[in-house]
């Protein structure tokens, strides 16, 4: 973690956290320097760190969730490969229009275990957003992905989904080429693909955008991700014509991964480390690692006719017990 640089991007509700970290930093320079003494102040200060941490992680609100899914430091799809996997090969292009950048397919290796992969990228600095788009996936991109999943199908191989997108490229070329379409012509393929599927919301779930990589036998999110039809600030503009309100809709939304695995839209919770995935790469990386590994064996003990109805009778019953609960 770059401490410094995390230090000037900090969300509201971390800043005093920090504030006690810093504090404790500078103490521990000093003893180290001076040999002042101060070890017993460190430990209770520690202390007070860690207690203060784990309160306020336990209580984020819907908004504070959205915050953190967003987080400028939160590990993207990238940086979650380049270490999940022992390496990886990427295809290009849709083999129609062009290559879409903003979402990685290819074949990668993890251990004795192949896999195809489908990520969402939104990029990290300035020229990378822009190269990705920012996460948001054109036509050709949903195309690509398609073409993996027949790839994986045909060699056998269980299919990786990361998603990490504030939604689907709405720009009118995009809708030119068919953007609504490719979506759903995903969406039919992996309700019918040959193969296991395993998704992972890792961060933002916009919408159709998210959807279009994300119907698999086992559905994850990450403890701090989000998983909406909608945008708080959209879902706010669209009510009471104010963005600025996006706090309240997202309370109205049940944006966030407990609420989504009540109502049964996904499958269960990757735990985070305390403080966010950005706080520890490598043990946010172990925890989705072995989240993955588990859902892949038990998938396997599942014949596949099976899977596949299993699959569909999942995604079809979402929604029905909450329906039930209003009337």
């Amino acid at each position: 973690m770059d401490y410094t640089l995390l230090m000037e991007i900090l969300l509201d509700f971390e800043k005093p956290i920090y504030d006690l970290e810093s504090q404790i930093k500078k103490l521990e320079k000093q003893n180290l320097d001076k040999d002042l003494g101060t070890e017993s102040e460190i430990k209770i200060l520690k202390e007070k760190a860690q207690t203060l941490l784990s309160k306020t992680f336990e209580q984020l609100t819907s908004w504070q969730k959205v915050q953190l899914a967003r987080h400028p430091m939160r590990p993207h799809s990238l940086e979650y490969m380049n270490h999940l996997f022992d390496f990886y090969e990427e295809i290009h292009g849709d083999r129609r229009f062009s290559e879409d950048a903003s979402i990685l397919c290819g074949f990668a290796k993890r251990g004795n275990q192949k896999w195809a992969y489908i990520a969402i990228e939104k990029g990290r600095k300035t020229a990378d957003k822009v190269k990705h788009n920012f996460g948001m996936v054109r036509p050709e991109g949903y195309r690509k992905s398609l073409r993996l999943m027949e790839l994986a199908e045909k060699f056998s191989l269980p299919i990786l989904t990361l998603v990490d997108t504030p939604g689907a490229y709405p720009g009118i070329g995009a809708e030119e080429r068919g953007q609504a379409l490719a979506i759903a012509e995903n969406i039919q393929t992996m309700f019918k693909v040959k193969t296991p599927i395993i998704s992972v919301v890792i961060g933002e779930g916009g919408s159709g955008g998210a959807l279009g990589i994300a119907v698999a036998d086992k559905v994850f999110m990450q403890q701090h991700a989000i998983y909406s039809v909608i945008s708080p600030e959209s879902c706010a503009s669209i009510l009471w014509s104010d963005p600025a309100k996006g706090e309240e809709a997202a309370e109205s939304l049940k944006i966030d991964a407990q609420m989504a695995q009540k109502l049964k839209v996904i499958d269960g919770i990757i735990a985070e480390p305390i403080g966010g995935a950005h706080r520890n790469l490598e043990e946010a990386v172990n925890l989705l690692g072995k989240s993955i590994d588990k859902a892949l064996v038990e998938i396997k003990k599942v014949k596949l006719e099976e899977l596949l109805s299993q699959r569909r009778e999942k995604f079809r019953l979402m929604g029905n017990d909450f329906m039930v609960a209003r009337k």
